[in-house]
């Protein structure tokens, strides 16, 4: 068993380490670097978000950049608050059981969790090391992803990538226990040590036939979801509803929305959707997944992408906008990734 599961990773890239699958194309990366003078090229890339949104920025400075009627109701927590003034907040908040919790700086679905009763959220509570969100719950049932670029000098941008999004869950048949059904799942399999972590408690538990029983609330790659291309689906409807948002703070030129709406018309109409993040130019172009590319496909459409960031950044920085000095990013992208391995400790 441990060797099948070895060789389907070995020869199936989508499995592969975020490092190995991106070590072949560093060269390029280093050519726009080179070419604008610059390790922080990117950084001017999305002017007013910090460091360009490669990484470590706050969900807060997010949202207040998006149109307010397009975010969930959302609060911000300080982990060091006494647990009574949490709850006190909350409900004067207007939030009702369930809502989740996510880190303000996070990545990759780390300690994100949708929280049903008042004893998960204090343990929550108890052990997020760092400022967290508290958010409207969305269930409006149709998640997607849609990866959107603009150049600064045109008025219309590129819908680059479109797919539906499915978390990460099993099936229940009424007879298996939930381990059965995670050693039989294609993905969830691979991913033992995490699932033992989360739902070690019920691997005993037999799900009921039919049920449907959710591994993740997370519906991003890192944590599992799988992916439906709707490269198909884009047009021009479409491509006006991302426009209109680039436009509203005309700062937004690259990156990628996580949205939930009730079907996909009503997205390209613009109505009933919410969108649940936005990512900059940190953002990885995830419509590569689950959509039978080879791996060359795959490195194609990455350099597109890079090569749109690096036009974009260039032309923002030919305009008025600085890199960031050497030592500031440095000192950025060191302090992010200390914010991440501590979240991963506390995220079990």
């Amino acid at each position: 068993m441990m060797w099948k599961k070895f060789f389907q990773k070995l020869f199936n890239w989508e499995l592969w380490n975020f490092y190995v699958l991106y070590f072949p194309l560093g060269p390029v990366w280093l050519w726009y670097c080179l070419r604008s003078r610059s390790f922080w090229f990117f950084s001017t890339s999305n002017p007013t978000i910090t460091f360009g949104g490669f990484e470590g920025e706050g969900k807060k400075e997010i949202y207040d950049q998006l149109p307010p009627h397009l975010v969930p109701k959302t609060i911000y927590i300080r982990h060091d608050w006494p647990f009574e003034k949490v709850v006190q907040t909350i409900r004067e908040s207007g939030f009702e059981f369930p809502f989740v919790v996510k880190p303000d700086i996070g990545m990759k679905g780390i300690l994100f969790r949708k929280i049903d009763r008042e004893e998960q959220l204090r343990k929550y509570h108890e052990r997020i090391p760092v400022e967290y969100i508290v958010q409207d719950l969305v269930t409006l049932p149709v998640e997607v992803s849609v990866f959107y670029f603009r150049y600064p000098w045109e008025e219309k941008g590129t819908v680059s990538g479109f797919i539906l999004k499915e978390l990460l869950q099993v099936k229940g048949d009424g007879t298996s226990t939930l381990k059965e059904l995670i050693l039989k799942h294609p993905r969830a399999k691979f991913r033992m040590a995490e699932m033992q972590r989360r739902h070690g408690h019920r691997f005993d538990r037999v799900i009921p036939d039919g049920e449907i029983f959710y591994l993740s609330y997370a519906g991003n790659h890192n944590r599992g979801a799988h992916f439906t291309n709707l490269n198909n689906e884009i047009d021009e409807n479409l491509c006006r509803v991302f426009d209109d948002l680039s436009h509203y703070n005309g700062n937004f030129y690259y990156g990628r929305y996580d949205i939930k709406t009730t079907s996909i018309d009503d997205l390209k109409q613009g109505k009933n959707f919410l969108i649940l993040e936005f990512n900059g130019c940190g953002a990885e172009p995830n419509h590569i997944y689950d959509c039978g590319m080879s791996i060359w496909q795959a490195y194609g459409e990455i350099l597109r992408h890079w090569k749109a960031l690096y036009k974009i950044s260039r032309y923002n920085h030919l305009n008025g906008t600085p890199y960031w000095p050497f030592f500031k990013g440095w000192k950025y992208l060191s302090d992010a990734k200390k914010h991440f391995r501590l979240l991963e400790k506390f995220d079990i």
